[in-house]
């Protein structure tokens, strides 16, 4: 299979980014493209680049002082990759930065872990831009029919396998690496087969609120442990929280994270999902679904805030989104033509919803519903009415273009 990725926005990004920053730290899972990004911006604008996971670079950076210090002189950014692998360059960095606040401007690359975050927020604060990046994005692979990126997942390397099979390989790969050499050498010590069975768990709780206590007696740990092992995969960017929105509304409301595995492939490679068939025939398929096209929004929409919403009594909102000051609420239905539900109604009266929008796996986008806006009260103003629509998966740019 031939998948021609566009990722041109991403250097675009990057290269404003570093307009306005002296570092910047770009941080994603592995294997979601940042070297090849930092390579192609590296080799645009000349800059000198080190690969921590070289044994030359690291040679070089020995006595870092010096040689960046020499680079510095030119002008130029200065690129180092896996840079959690020498924690003790950042203060380094620091006085290099605050020594040559003109010439002095780096480019760090690193898997997002608790260690590196942890490192450059005490070495480097206020000095530090970051800017995060995931994996390849439905416009980013406008070529590509979104089912085939649902079940493979967003990783460059399992969209570009040649066949199904050998992508549920390279996943399957990708994860025996991250559990019996990443994890241990960011500072998470496990025994593998522990790991495992958690990220088994994490997979059967995709998409459902998230009750440390359950799997803490699956595995015969602690609490605490067990939400140490959540947040560390969190900051790697491979699982997602999604915190629970809650205001007094005179109701009873969640007040637990939803957890979603980020890569759909890395999911459905833990069901034993290994064809289009298979993920459509899965009792978890809408849960699937609905993790694969929240992180398609989030990627569209770069809203300030997103959160979940839910009561005791059943009403919920998948994803509820401040953008600009609107609150926007989004519904993921894995149905061929949806319609409004009470929890719709419920949601857009009592969180005051600006829009309200369904994504589906569907063609047309159409409206589901004109509410008739919402007279002042003594503590709230007047609400002019929302218009509820159908937006296909296909079509999220629309979503981000009615705000701006």
């Amino acid at each position: 299979m031939t998948i021609m990725l566009d990722r041109s926005h991403l250097f675009h990004a990057l290269s404003e980014r570093l307009q306005e920053a002296r570092a910047l730290a770009l941080l994603g899972a592995r294997q979601v493209g940042k070297t090849t990004l930092a390579k192609a911006y590296a080799l645009a604008h000349d800059c000198p680049y080190f690969d921590l996971e070289d044994p030359q670079a690291l040679q070089a950076l020995s006595e870092p002082a010096g040689p960046l210090r020499e680079l510095l002189t030119l002008g130029r950014t200065v690129v180092i990759d896996e840079v959690q692998r020498r924690p003790e360059l950042f203060p380094i960095l620091r006085s290099l930065i605050d020594q040559h606040p003109r010439n002095a401007q780096f480019l760090l690359l690193g898997s997002a872990s608790p260690v590196m975050l942890k490192q450059s927020s005490e070495s480097l604060a206020g000095r530090l831009a970051m800017l995060s990046m995931g994996g390849v994005a439905l416009a980013e692979a406008p070529a590509t029919p979104w089912t085939v990126q649902w079940l493979r997942g967003s990783f460059p390397r399992a969209m570009l396998a040649a066949s199904e099979r050998a992508a549920m390989r390279w996943l399957r790969d990708y994860l025996q690496l991250v559990i019996e050499r990443d994890l241990p050498q960011m500072g998470l010590n496990v025994p593998a087969p522990v790991m495992q069975r958690f990220w088994r768990l994490l997979a059967h709780y995709h998409g459902q609120t998230w009750n440390t206590a359950v799997p803490a007696r699956s595995l015969g740990l602690s609490e605490p442990t067990v939400r140490h092992y959540l947040d560390f995969l969190t900051g790697l960017q491979l699982v997602r929280q999604l915190p629970p929105w809650h205001e007094n509304l005179g109701k009873r409301q969640v007040k637990s994270p939803k957890v979603y595995i980020r890569d759909s492939g890395l999911l459905h490679y833990l069901w034993g999902v290994q064809t289009q068939e298979a993920l459509w025939q899965h009792p978890a398929s809408g849960a699937s679904w609905e993790g694969f096209a929240l992180e398609q929004v989030l990627h569209v929409a770069q809203p300030d805030e997103a959160y979940f919403w839910g009561t005791h009594a059943g009403a919920e909102l998948d994803l509820l989104m401040f953008k600009h000051g609107l609150r926007v609420g989004i519904e993921f239905k894995r149905v061929d033509a949806p319609k409004m539900t009470p929890s719709m109604h419920t949601a857009l009266n009592d969180l005051r919803l600006d829009a309200l929008y369904v994504v589906y796996p569907g063609d047309l986008r159409y409206t589901l519903h004109v509410t008739p806006g919402l007279a002042s009260t003594s503590s709230l103003p007047s609400k002019p009415p929302v218009t509820v629509e159908a937006i296909p998966l296909s079509d999220l740019a629309s979503i981000a273009a009615d705000w701006s």
